[in-house]
């Protein structure tokens, strides 16, 4: 599997358009394997065939312009289309509490679910259809989270280097594993915040 991916993923100035396109694929649909391509990026930087930064630039460039196309798809198109779907009293309780909860926490929210494949899809696209503000609340999240995910993805790949090279399932089974870690980590600090404002 690294072979395939190095073969695509070497030291032409296009890899790193193939990084941020897999990225922000990967962003509106979960079937683009953007931890992979992150993390095999990273070895190969590692061994001298592409630059970190570049790599960890175009992976924070493709997370931000995906998450940004789903949000406003949810806020587009799919708002509409929930409106009408969402017509029973009950469902409309539980869009309301679904907006209350961003409202409250979006910041949280959109940070942890970067690093659970398909949550950041899920997310991105229900800030945009529960209408949360995009200049002050969503961006500067979603800046932090891809800012954050890349590191975290590059980082695995660069570190582990020659080692990964020739089992790069060994750091995919880490990136998974941190990954419940993190989301896990960030609701309990987030059920802890809460708690201590509450009075």
């Amino acid at each position: 599997m690294f072979h395939a991916l190095a073969h695509h993923v070497n030291g032409s100035p296009l890899s790193y358009l193939l990084i941020l396109a897999v990225c922000a694929g990967d962003a509106l649909l979960p079937l683009f394997p953007a931890e992979v391509v992150v993390v095999t990026a990273a070895v190969l930087a590692a061994s001298g065939h592409l630059q970190i930064a570049l790599v960890v630039l175009a992976a924070v460039l493709g997370a931000m312009i995906g998450d940004n196309c789903a949000y406003g798809l949810g806020r587009g198109g799919l708002r509409r289309l929930a409106d009408r779907l969402l017509a029973s009293p009950r469902s409309r309780r539980r869009l309301a509490w679904a907006r209350a909860q961003l409202q409250a926490n979006g910041p949280w929210i959109i940070v942890v679910a970067r690093f659970i494949p398909g949550g950041r899809t899920a997310t991105t696209y229900a800030a945009g259809t529960l209408g949360m503000e995009w200049r002050t609340r969503f961006l500067p999240s979603d800046g932090v989270a891809a800012a954050a995910w890349s590191l975290y993805a590059a980082g695995l790949g660069y570190i582990g280097g020659a080692a990964f090279e020739h089992n790069l399932w060994l750091p995919l089974l880490i990136a998974g594993v941190a990954s419940v870690v993190v989301a896990l980590l960030g609701e309990l600090l987030r059920r802890w915040l809460n708690r201590r404002a509450t009075p």
